[in-house]
């Protein structure tokens, strides 16, 4: 596409954002006509659809592309007003980030970033196959995801964060109640668990036990499995390490099967997008995880 419209591409940035062209129109302070005939230009010097119309409305592949580009732009603008000294609009980041990260360490990466503000952040909870899918198709400008990761030609940079630690928990009335003679096959068929991921659940018991049938379980957002759960005695079940580590040393929580852990390695997938917000973003997360996480 030569000689892009950046304030076309402004309003396709809206209409993904709001998701609808009424919503988009609202947020920018035009008409609803004027939304469509900038979609209509855009779609028309492309030869290909941006936008599926529906509710909501959502970008093509390309459509994104576009939005992602825009975004990038405006990044850089403001690393340019910087320099210039001009008064500088704090622009968005798009994040994912997976629930035990949020849970844990991840805010405490954010007091440099957003105190005072330096850039408005949109995080979002993910799992990781989501969170990878949306860094690649530019959606986000970078995830924190788990599992092994190979940097892949023309994608986004992988850096390795650090170790994420759960263990199996329970209240001591809990554990005295279903787990009275330890934590064993017998009991685990009848004890209710919780689990935010099955197949974490199930690799442990496997990995414990050797038991590789069914158990009874509820399963739920890490939020809500912890809080309402584990820490109130309703369920044991795998939590992070760092959330628990307190509750088991005042003896609030009780450790089921000492010296067992699951072992999650947890990954930094960013584009290198050269920006003193964007470097500064992927330094203090990077730099936060490594002091936190083993």
């Amino acid at each position: 596409m030569d000689n892009l419209d950046y304030r076309a591409l402004a309003v396709l940035d809206a209409v993904v954002s709001q998701g609808s062209f009424e919503k988009a129109a609202l947020a920018l302070g035009i008409s609803q006509s004027a939304v469509s005939q900038r979609i209509k230009a855009l779609e028309d010097a492309a030869g290909r659809l941006l936008i599926v119309r529906g509710q909501p409305a959502v970008p093509t592949g390309l459509g994104q592309r576009l939005v992602s580009h825009h975004r990038n732009v405006k990044l850089m603008e403001a690393s340019l007003d910087i320099d210039l000294g001009n008064q500088v609009s704090m622009p968005e980041i798009a994040l994912a980030v997976d629930a035990a990260s949020l849970a844990t360490w991840f805010p405490l990466s954010l007091q440099p970033l957003l105190s005072p503000p330096r850039c408005q952040l949109n995080v979002q909870v993910a799992t990781p196959e989501l969170a990878l899918h949306l860094v690649r198709e530019g959606s986000v400008f970078g995830c924190v995801a788990a599992g092994a990761a190979e940097p892949q030609a023309n994608g986004p940079q992988v850096t390795p964060l650090g170790t994420m630690r759960y263990v199996c928990v329970a209240t001591k009335a809990f554990a005295n109640h279903w787990f009275g003679d330890g934590f064993i096959t017998d009991a685990v068929q009848l004890a209710p668990a919780v689990v935010c991921d099955r197949d974490m659940m199930g690799g442990f018991l496997q990995q414990v036990l050797e038991w590789r049938g069914a158990y009874p379980h509820h399963t739920l957002p890490l939020s809500a499995a912890s809080t309402e759960c584990v820490f109130g005695g309703l369920a044991y079940g795998l939590l992070p390490l760092q959330q628990v580590s307190a509750a088991l040393a005042d003896e609030r929580l009780v450790d089921l099967a000492p010296g067992q852990v699951v072992d999650v390695p947890l990954h930094w997938h960013a584009w290198n997008l050269d920006t003193p917000f964007t470097r500064a973003l992927s330094e203090q997360i990077v730099a936060t995880a490594r002091r936190y996480l083993l």
